[in-house]
């Protein structure tokens, strides 16, 4: 993963590493100045789509919990870029080895 410095704006070429796959699940996301529940929209192995009004800025390191394959998937994040009003995109920020398994468990890739 690249490296994101706090307050720095990726161009949509930049944005996303990995594909993702529509799939919407609740999160639960605390980070910047910002605590809520949120739906993702999409997910993949390097971050996630996630639809909420909270303000969060680029840069800001947040924290991800959802439920995945019945179990609890908590991650640690950065949000890549904002979509004021709509969502943010978060890659996600030192994916454990269990938790990339878990997370292409549910996403069906090998």
């Amino acid at each position: 993963m690249l490296p994101i410095e706090p307050k720095e704006a990726l161009s949509p070429k930049e944005r996303r590493q990995s594909d993702r796959k529509k799939l919407i699940v609740d999160v639960k996301f605390d980070g910047g100045d910002a605590t809520g529940i949120a739906n993702t929209r999409d997910i993949g192995i390097g971050g996630l789509y996630m639809t909420t009004n909270a303000k969060l800025e680029t840069g800001d390191e947040i924290s991800l919990n959802m439920s995945l394959a019945g179990e609890d998937f908590d991650v640690l994040g950065v949000v890549a870029y904002t979509d004021p009003g709509q969502g943010v995109g978060v890659r996600f920020k030192d994916l454990s080895a269990e938790s990339e398994a878990q997370l292409k468990k549910e996403l069906e890739i090998e």
